[in-house]
């Protein structure tokens, strides 16, 4: 099993976690968030990470809430990503009422997997989906390398963002797509579209545009057998990743049994500066590059 972490973001720091929370670097402000991984004790104490914060999410519900300013600081500003090798990536982040600034950083080590990998195929024109898609991180790493990337998300803000990003990173052309990624999936079977590289993200539980109702333990099956069949057989490579409490890395290694000896699978998480190491969900990556 592999434990896989970003290890090069200069624009990113976990500080510390613990106590149900994490305190965090993105560019030159530091948040506090919610985190329910993080049960230990903290290594810093109370007093430092308020010292060191300048803005504390105050949950009001298990999904929202707002954020106390702690010191001066935008509602909105940028960070950047430099691939291995490669261009920077530009994220554009914002205090959302859902605890989230734009941005999953321990994603990045994907990012780089992404872009060696696809760039490694010497494809004219190698075609890249990313579903669950958020705001982008896969898709701009997937289009870097010339793909040709279709980005889907339920949400239309989202994908709204998703486009800030590519423009912010000197991008162009990606593929919008607001829809419920079952849906997308299954007329893509019929179709019989083939892929060189699928990421896939999904949440525990979410819904479609029109209110389809997505859950990770009644859903994925049929989605991880939909985008196994949707890879071009000779080039092509596979992320599933979940953040999922108590979902196992085993369960990725049973669902994506037909890539059995081309899988890779394991754990993301992020370092602490304090020696932590936060875990943020389990993953399964299949390659294949003839």
């Amino acid at each position: 099993m592999e434990l896989l972490h970003p290890d090069h973001f200069a624009d990113y720091e976990l500080i510390d976690c613990g106590g149900f929370e994490k305190l965090e670097r993105f560019g030159s402000y530091i948040t506090i968030r919610p985190e329910p991984q993080a049960v230990w004790d903290k290594a810093l104490s109370i007093k430092d990470w308020e010292a060191k914060a300048h803005v504390r999410f105050m949950p009001n519900s298990s999904y929202a809430g707002s954020w106390k300013k702690l010191k001066p600081m935008p509602d909105e500003w940028e960070i950047s990503y430099t691939l291995p090798n490669g261009p920077k990536l530009n994220f554009h982040l914002a205090l959302t009422s859902f605890k989230h600034v734009g941005i999953f950083p321990e994603q990045a080590a994907h990012w780089d997997y992404i872009y060696e990998k696809v760039k490694s195929f010497n494809l004219d024109k190698p075609k890249f989906l990313n579903l669950f898609a958020y705001t982008g991180g896969a898709s701009l790493a997937a289009k870097a390398t010339g793909a040709d990337v279709t980005h889907l998300d339920a949400i239309r803000q989202v994908v709204t963002w998703a486009r800030q990003n590519m423009e912010l990173s000197n991008l162009t052309d990606i593929r919008w797509v607001v829809e419920d990624a079952m849906k997308y999936v299954r007329r893509e079977l019929k179709r019989g579209t083939k892929y060189n590289g699928i990421i896939l993200d999904p949440p525990a539980y979410g819904h479609g545009p029109n209110r389809e109702q997505w859950k990770l333990e009644e859903n994925i099956n049929e989605m991880v057998h939909g985008v196994l069949d949707m890879l071009d057989e000779q080039k092509h490579i596979l992320i599933l990743n979940t953040y999922s409490l108590g979902f196992s890395s085993l369960i990725i290694e049973n669902l994506m049994a037909k890539r059995k000896k081309e899988l890779k699978y394991g754990e993301l998480y992020l370092q602490a500066t304090s020696g932590y190491k936060l875990p943020l969900g389990v993953f399964g990556k299949a390659y294949r590059g003839i």
